[in-house]
């Protein structure tokens, strides 16, 4: 299937292609949000284990998380995963090593670049581990490309805000869920309206923040795609670890809120969990 020419598609491509490209940051130079110079202390300030990180290939995590989903999908050997704007293949191949030789992982991702970093990371990572157990595909979180019941685990970081149609996503996921299959999720969620200042901001929407959704509209999407054990729960720290005082994604931010406000009185970053019913 062709990838979309959606304006904000368009816009995603071109930022996330650069960060593929040659590793720089899409916020600014030295930002850790959507990707900077310091990646191993945002992930680690996102709950993610030193000794994890330190057994993925170079380069697989590019600071773009917003919490740590694998964690809490309670993941089993055998297992078939999707990771849903894979990037460059951090949480796929965390996942990769807690299913097993006998599991799969899939990724999604819609950026020509990033999916020939995965890939070439795949080939290190066997190296490293002895499994061949992913498959890293070109596509759109929209339209995902895998059949009806596939897997069993679906997982995301900080993607979904990206999407200019979040509940056809929400529809993807349940259509790719085996009946009882689960839902770990990061994802930026608004706790009120942002100023439209930030919401015609471009490099707030590939910051991962112009794009989010409310919280109750998030929860009403998995419910009407016929998800349910709906929740949201707050990854606490993460917005900080993302966004901390010097960063210059945070000033930018700071100077388009109003006076007296800061990001976290808007957005925050939640875990997204849900099941498919059996």
């Amino acid at each position: 299937m062709p990838l979309s020419d959606h304006p904000t598609h368009t816009t995603v491509r071109k930022a996330y292609g650069k960060i593929a490209s040659a590793g720089a940051g899409c916020c600014g130079p030295g930002s850790s949000c959507c990707g900077g110079a310091r990646p191993s202390e945002v992930a680690l300030g996102l709950g993610y284990a030193g000794d994890d990180l330190a057994r993925l290939p170079e380069g697989a995590n590019l600071g773009l998380s917003c919490g740590n989903p694998t964690a809490m999908a309670e993941l089993r050997p055998g297992e078939t995963v999707l990771d849903l704007g894979s990037g460059a293949g951090m949480d796929a191949f965390l996942a990769a090593q807690r299913v097993g030789a006998s599991g799969h992982v899939h990724g999604v991702d819609m950026t020509r670049q990033m999916v020939a970093r995965a890939r070439a990371n795949a080939a290190e990572f066997k190296r490293r581990t002895g499994l061949a157990n992913l498959t890293f595909h070109l596509g759109q979180i929209e339209a995902i490309p895998l059949p009806d019941a596939s897997v069993d685990v679906v997982l995301s970081n900080c993607v979904l805000n990206l999407s200019p149609d979040q509940p056809r996503v929400w529809r993807e996921i349940a259509r790719v869920l085996r009946p009882g299959g689960r839902v770990s999720i990061s994802d930026m969620v608004l706790l009120r309206p942002l100023p439209d200042e930030v919401r015609g901001d471009v490099e707030a929407l590939v910051g991962c923040i112009a794009g989010a959704s409310l919280a109750d509209d998030v929860a009403r999407m998995m419910r009407e795609a016929g998800l349910e054990e709906v929740r949201l729960l707050p990854k606490e720290g993460a917005l900080e670890a993302m966004l901390p005082e010097d960063d210059p994604m945070a000033a930018r931010l700071r100077a388009l809120l109003p006076e007296g406000t800061r990001p976290a009185d808007f957005v925050a970053s939640l875990i997204l969990s849900a099941r498919r019913p059996a």
